[in-house]
């Protein structure tokens, strides 16, 4: 364990080493590549109030964050919620399966513009998409496991006694939680990748707000930065959700 971290640690030095390399030999021009100084020096300048400015746009690095999270948040219950039901309920999935799979093969940014004809620039649209990326990969997962739960627990499980409607939450979602939680994993990776697209307009607060933003201006180091705290905090939220799973489904891999 202590030598994965190591290696870990060691491959993130190696790429800050070529990282300042490349940006002290001027190959290319600082707009280009900021240095390392730089983007860290925004960092402060980002998250503290200065000047009389307060962060970057009026706000905050750090409320900036939470506004990306609270939209992904937000986007990926819903996902989730109405994923599971779609997976579990053999109705529910043969009436949405059809429409599931088509928005699952259209990019964002393809129905983005029509969420925001309907319904504006505030944040309805922005959460909407979110929910509509997050939606597939749980639907699908989901009822792929639960096509796989074999059929000998359910018949065990009646044998004991177990009702009909003991049989989705005693028997087939337990079964199915490995599959679930691997479609949850990738819904919200979707739904943070996402993100940046969903607040490409009026998105300040927010961390793709800010990049936009900064990217107008040339502004390449607080670019650089809010891709950093995306891909930072994405890395947190996916070893949440997988120590989630060690404590759920504590058996996988071993049964």
């Amino acid at each position: 364990m202590i030598r994965g971290v190591g290696l870990r640690v060691a491959g993130v030095v190696l790429l800050a080493a070529i990282w300042w390399a490349v940006a002290a030999s001027h190959l290319w021009p600082e707009v280009f590549v900021p240095s390392p100084g730089s983007v860290w020096e925004q960092l402060f300048l980002t998250s503290s109030v200065h000047d009389g400015q307060r962060g970057y746009g009026g706000y905050l690095l750090s409320e900036h964050l939470l506004a990306s999270l609270r939209r992904i948040l937000l986007g990926s219950l819903y996902g989730i919620a109405l994923g599971l039901v779609v997976g579990l309920v053999p109705t529910v999935r043969a009436l949405l399966n059809p429409l599931i799979t088509f928005v699952r093969t259209l990019p964002p940014l393809a129905y983005f513009s029509l969420l925001i004809i309907w319904l504006g620039i505030d944040e309805p649209p922005k959460v909407s998409l979110l929910f509509v990326a997050a939606l597939p990969p749980v639907a699908v997962a989901t009822a792929d496991a639960v096509r796989g739960v074999h059929e000998d627990y359910l018949y065990a499980a009646r044998s004991l006694g177990a009702g009909r409607w003991q049989l989705p939450y005693r028997i087939v979602l337990p079964s199915a939680l490995p599959e679930v939680i691997t479609g949850v994993r990738v819904a919200v990776g979707v739904a943070y990748t996402t993100v940046v697209a969903a607040e490409t307009v009026n998105g300040v607060p927010g961390i793709g707000g800010m990049i936009r933003d900064a990217q107008r201006y040339n502004q390449t180091d607080v670019v650089v930065l809010g891709l950093l705290v995306i891909g930072a905090s994405g890395l947190l939220i996916d070893t949440l959700l997988q120590f989630t799973e060690r404590l759920l489904v504590p058996w996988r891999g071993k049964a």
